[in-house]
This record gives structure tokens, C-alpha cells and sequence, in this order.
């Protein structure tokens, strides 16, 4: 431990002796030193409970401080009130007042969180042990007594939280959970279970060119052998089209880097480094001459010349994918394990850049220019205290999260908060394909709209235990957590949380009892958004008869967007690419034969196409209409009419938009039909 370390925890009160020693009973245990954590642990102290809060690790913060400090905002930075906004704040203001900007108010170095974290904690009192894991867990009846840690100590207290990534607490006090992905049939997910992700050409100009990149997908075409074997990492199974598994998306570590020299450490070269385990990488660098570094590290910008390193999309770049398989519920010596062999990955991944001969020259010139920040981590060899543990166990509570509650049905009567970040998996296998290529499975980015947040997701079933919350591990679908994950939201639903089992507490109640609406006005009197109005065009705002661009189906590579106001808070784009190679299809069931006006809506801008062909198939044959998409819709800001057309009950209306000799980008954000006046 640093003598940093030492001081900071001295002076925040957090000692193991004095206040907090075995033996004390408390009104709150919350187990996890995540941001979600901490929000819970300083909201109960602030409203009178005596919390203590242990950390398995040395540190505080979880991934707020352990390198994820180019934080995931959203699209929608003003839904992050309450806890959340306090911290960000206050860590802003760490910062020269010269150097602050709307920009950077959310990104901040990892001391800097670690030192804001430690001064909220010290000024609610809330008492801090470090190093100690559960061990197991009290219960009588439907209540937890009790939290036994693995050095033998035994807190008592009358509530408890499980902040944790992983779930350990909830697991060990035998409530419901899940692991790994649900099949698309369990909650009619969309994007749930099995889905290989497609091929996401790019050209050499674009890997050549300045600026990050981040698109899932592999971007050319890879063989999956080198002298007739297998290479690593690769499966060759390939089950059913949205079955479920117990996998989950990759892992990484998110390595503070920069390029000042004064601050610079090297970056290390682990004991077992191996070239193979980078065959993939090296080969995507052979196929793009010219490719620059930037494109192979996603670099978030943070201050004093740091930057947050995370994998890119187009490679997975620092995502060791497919490692994690037996992480979530694995022992300690089995985690201990996986999270060596990510150190060890992820330092080989830079490595190699750095000095492998198979790595042109040029870009390794590049890479070396970049290093580990000498002044973060520094009792950890400027290493990132915490593996990005992106998914673990998720709790199987009194509701789930599923898609559609961030896609469209966003209100809910007990929020607790607010979340907007995208639908978002890294890949979580790498597989062959059936002509013997590298294929990634189970990327997707897909665009939400702001929604709210259940209280009813951080409680479990009520016959399994009334007295514990879970803020963080809450209870999602795999494809619902891609979104709400984010360390933002932890924040939000660990102050909900909080500040719920306060009022438990007083009323001496299970947890699933609590009075939500008083919930819900204490939150608002300490600054949490619950909802945000308007939350933007819906379907049912229009009439007649609608098609999202979520129900059509795509021929070819169709990036969703959340650019402008869509319908539904995303639409889809072509990219740009592969002109006359891909379309959009659209079709809708006619409520009764008739004269309909079809409808486009499409997300205008400068660098559209101007003559977007649109094919119309009705009963009296197929009619091409060009649409000018830099010019905006006239209809509602959304629609253009492409005409009038006769249809029947018996048939679908067919609506197909193409890219074929277009000069721009292709937006589809939705088809409407219209019964048109008669006469």
C-alpha cells in the first residue's frame, strides 16, 4: 500500500480501528466499494444510518477509479442528477477553473475520482474496511443477519446492499440470479442470445486517417488458421440463432496512456507474451496499409495529457473476447486466474504494437510515442487497479429490465432514475465461419430513448429476502444491462438505493414495502431526475398505420443511429458504403383494401443523399420515388409523402429504400400509411 494510500484513508476516518470495529452493529452493510457503492453507503449516512461500507480490494471507486475515466455520458448528460452530479462536480472542480469546459466535465484522472470518493465518504461518516470478501451469509427466514468476511469477522446490521460487479453477496444470501445471455424467445428480445456479428468493411483511406475508431465488427476478411490449426482464442460451434448461453461480453482492462514523455512509463512486457495470441490483429494491420494506432485503441481524452485507453470496435483491440466464460461465478482463485491472463493480454496487446518486427515500422514508432501514465496507479506499477468487468451475475428480482424498456416502453410508475447510453455489447466469442473465417459474435449498439428506472430492479423476490438491495448486479437481461451499466446510472440507482433502505430501516419493513412516491420525493428534493419530458417522437404520436425501422429488414451492414430527433430514439443509416448493395424493406399489413399515402421518415442532414431511390409496391404495380434527404421532412419534421397508392387487405404494403447510386448517407427511420381522402 502507498503511503498516498495510508494518508488518504487516515484522514478520511476510514481506519479498522476506532469507530466500525468487529463486532459493531449497523443500521446498513453495503459490500462493494463501486461508484454504485458509495452512493449508497454516503445517501443512508446522510439520512441518519450508520453504514459500513468493505471493499474487497485496496482501493475505492471500482472502475471510476480503476481507468474508466473518459466517462460513458450518454447522449443525454442532463438526466444525471443527484449523487452522480454531486461527484462529477466536485471532481470538476478539482481542476483549474481556466481549464474546465462543458466537454471535459465528465472526464477526470482516476486519483482524482479516488480522492473525490474518499472526501463524500469521509464527510458522511460512514466507516471503511478494505481487503475482506464475503465469506458467507446469515439468514433467518427471509432476512440476512449477518455477513461473515473471509478473515473470520462477523457484521451484523438490519440492512445490507450488494454494490458489487459480481453479485457475490446477493449469491451467497440465496436470491434468484442469472448468468450469461437469455434467448430471444425468454423476454422477446430483439437482440438477446446467439448473434454473429456481420462483416464491417472498411476502406484503407478510413484505417488511415486521424481520429478513433469504434464501429463493432471486424472489418475484413480473416482465415481462422495458420498451418492447418485452429488459432487462438476461436470456437467452431455455432448454435441456434437467439439461444441463450452463459457467456457474456468481453472483458478489458481501461489503461490510462499518454504521450508526454515527462510522464511516460513503457509499456511492460509480460513473463509469457506470445506474437500468436495476436495473430488476428496482425493480420487486420497487414490488410490495411498505412493503419494508425488510434484506429486499434479507442483513446478517450481526460486532462494533463492522459488519455483512457479501450478497445476499438473494429479489432476489439484490448478486449481479451471469449476469456471471461467462467468469471462471474467463479471462486476467488479462479477470478485471481482470468484476471492475470487479461493483465497479461492486454500488455502483450501493446507490446506487440510497440516492438513486434511483424508491426510496420511506422506504426510502431506510433505506439511507442504512447505509455502508462507514471503518476496514476503508482502502487501498482501505473497498472489499473480493476478488470472491467462488464457483465457478471445479474439478479433475477422482482422486475427485469428488458430491451423494450429502453426502446419504447420507458415509463415507469416507480423510477428511481434515469438512463440513455445505447444498448451496448462487446463481443462476447470469436467464431469460425463457414468459410473458415474470423467472425465476431454477440456485438450490438442500438439506440435507446431516455427511460426510466425501477425501483423494483434492486429488490429481490420478496419470499427470498426482504432486507437487501442490489444497486449494481440489479436485475436486467443481458440485453437491458448492456445499457444501464454504466457507471453514471450505478451512481443514480445506488442513491435510490440508499436512501430506500433508510426508509426500510425506520419503518423496520422489508425492502419491496417501501413508500415509493415519498421515495421518489426525497430523490427530487436531493436533485435525482426521475423523468425527463418531452422524451421524444413515439409511434403513437402518429397515426395510421407505422413501421419503425426496428421491423424492417436490411440487406447489408446498416449502422443505427441516434443522430437528430428519430422515431423511437434511433434510426439506421447505410454508412455511406456499399453503394447499390444494400436496402431497407419494409413491410406492412393493410388494414383494409383502399387508396393509401405511403410515408417516409428519415433524420436529414448536409451529407445525405439527394436522390435516395424508394420503391413503392401496391396492387397496381412497383413505382420508384427519389427522396431528397438533405432537405428536412415536411410532414410532423418526420415524414415525406412518396404518394398515393391502391393496396389490398391480402397483400402487404412493400416499401424498399436502396443506396443504389446515391452520393450521401441513406436514412431510415420509418413507413407510415395513410388512408387517403376519397374523391
Amino acid at each position: 500500500m502507498s503511503l498516498f494510500t495510508q494518508l488518504v484513508r487516515w484522514a478520511a476516518g476510514l481506519a479498522l480501528t476506532g469507530i466500525g470495529a468487529a463486532g459493531q452493529d449497523y443500521d446498513l452493510v453495503v459490500y462493494g466499494g463501486t461508484p454504485g457503492g458509495i452512493a449508497t453507503a454516503v445517501s443512508a449516512a446522510r439520512a441518519g444510518a450508520t453504514v459500513l461500507l468493505i471493499e474487497p480490494s485496496s482501493h475505492l471507486g471500482g472502475m471510476t477509479t480503476g481507468g474508466l475515466s473518459h466517462t460513458d455520458v450518454g447522449p443525454k448528460p442532463d438526466l444525471l442528477g443527484g449523487f452522480a452530479r454531486e461527484f462529477y462536480t466536485r471532481a470538476d472542480a478539482k481542476y483549474p477553473a481556466s481549464t474546465r469546459t462543458k466537454a471535459n466535465f465528465w472526464y477526470h484522472e482516476p486519483h482524482v475520482a479516488e480522492q473525490v470518493f474518499t472526501e463524500l465518504l469521509r464527510e458522511a461518516r460512514v466507516t471503511m474496511v478494505f481487503g475482506r470478501h464475503v465469506a458467507t451469509v446469515t439468514k433467518t427466514a427471509a432476512r440476512i443477519t449477518a455477513l461473515t468476511t473471509t478473515d473470520g469477522t462477523t457484521h451484523r446490521a438490519r440492512y445490507f446492499a450488494d454494490a458489487t460487479y459480481e453479485g457475490d453477496l446477493m449469491a451467497r444470501a440465496g436470491v434468484d440470479f442469472v448468468i450469461g445471455r437469455e434467448s430471444a424467445a425468454t423476454y422477446g428480445e430483439k437482440f438477446a442470445g446467439f448473434r454473429p456479428a456481420p462483416l464491417r468493411p472498411r476502406t484503407p483511406a478510413y484505417m488511415a486517417a486521424p481520429g478513433s475508431a469504434y464501429t463493432h465488427g471486424t472489418p475484413v476478411k480473416i482465415s481462422a488458421y495458420q498451418d492447418g490449426r485452429l488459432l487462438p482464442g476461436l470456437n467452431t460451434a455455432w448454435p441456434a440463432p437467439g439461444s441463450g448461453d452463459r457467456r457474456s461480453q468481453s472483458y478489458n482492462y481501461r489503461v490510462i496512456v499518454t504521450a508526454d514523455p515527462a510522464n511516460r512509463v513503457p509499456f511492460p512486457k509480460p513473463a509469457n507474451y506470445d506474437p500468436l495470441r495476436y495473430e488476428i490483429l496482425a493480420r487486420i494491420i497487414d490488410a490495411y496499409p498505412g493503419i494508425r494506432f488510434e484506429k486499434l485503441v479507442y483513446l478517450g481524452p481526460l486532462p494533463n495529457g492522459k488519455f483512457d485507453a479501450n478497445a476499438s470496435g473494429l479489432v476489439q483491440g484490448t478486449d481479451h473476447v471469449g476469456a471471461n466464460v467462467d468469471y462471474a461465478d467463479g471462486d476467488r482463485a479462479t477470478r485471481e486466474r482470468i484476471r492475470l491472463d487479461h493483465v497479461a493480454y492486454t500488455q502483450g496487446f501493446f507490446w506487440f504494437l510497440a516492438h513486434d518486427p511483424r508491426v510496420p515500422a511506422a506504426l510502431r514508432a506510433q505506439a511507442s510515442q504512447w505509455g502508462l501514465a507514471k503518476d496514476e496507479f503508482t502502487d501498482n506499477a501505473h497498472w489499473p487497479y480493476a478488470l472491467y468487468v462488464r457483465e457478471a451475475r445479474r439478479l433475477l428480482g422482482a422486475t427485469v429490465l428488458r430491451e423494450q424498456d429502453c426502446t419504447r416502453q420507458v415509463t415507469k410508475p416507480d423510477s428511481i432514475g434515469m438512463g440513455a447510453f445505447i444498448l451496448d455489447s462487446h463481443a462476447v466469442q470469436r467464431l469460425v465461419d463457414p468459410d473458415g473465417n474470423v467472425i465476431d459474435e454477440g456485438n450490438f449498439d442500438h439506440g435507446t430513448r431516455p427511460y426510466q428506472i425501477p425501483y423494483r430492479c434492486i429488490t429481490p423476490q420478496k419470499a427470498q429476502c426482504e432486507n437487501l438491495l442490489v444497486p449494481v448486479a440489479l436485475s436486467a437481461s443481458h440485453v437491458a444491462y448492456g445499457s444501464v451499466r454504466m457507471e453514471p446510472q450505478f451512481m443514480i440507482i445506488g442513491h435510490a438505493a440508499g436512501l430506500a433502505a433508510v426508509m426500510a430501516l425506520r419503518q423496520d419493513g422489508a425492502v419491496q414495502d417501501v413508500d415509493v412516491p415519498a421515495l421518489q420525493a426525497t430523490l427530487l428534493g436531493q436533485k435525482q431526475v426521475l423523468a425527463l419530458t418531452p422524451t421524444g417522437p413515439t409511434l403513437a404520436a402518429f397515426g395510421g398505420t407505422v413501421l419503425d425501422d426496428d421491423g424492417a429488414t436490411f440487406t447489408g451492414e446498416w449502422p443505427q443511429s441516434s443522430f437528430g430527433d428519430p422515431l423511437e430514439g434511433s434510426s439506421h443509416h447505410d454508412a455511406n458504403e456499399g453503394k447499390g448493395t444494400k436496402t431497407a424493406r419494409f413491410e406492412l399489413t393493410v388494414p383494409k383494401a383502399g387508396r393509401y399515402e405511403v410515408r417516409l421518415a428519415y433524420t436529414a442532414a448536409p451529407n445525405r443523399a439527394d436522390r435516395v431511390p424508394v420503391t413503392v409496391r401496391a396492387t397496381d404495380g412497383t413505382t420508384v420515388v427519389m427522396v431528397n434527404q438533405k432537405v428536412p421532412p415536411p410532414l410532423g419534421g418526420h415524414f415525406v409523402a412518396l404518394g398515393n397508392f391502391p393496396f389490398t387487405a391480402d397483400q402487404p404494403a412493400l416499401v424498399i429504400v436502396a443506396n443504389t447510386a446515391t452520393d450521401g448517407f441513406v436514412s431510415v427511420d420509418a413507413v407510415q400509411l395513410v388512408e387517403a381522402p376519397r374523391g
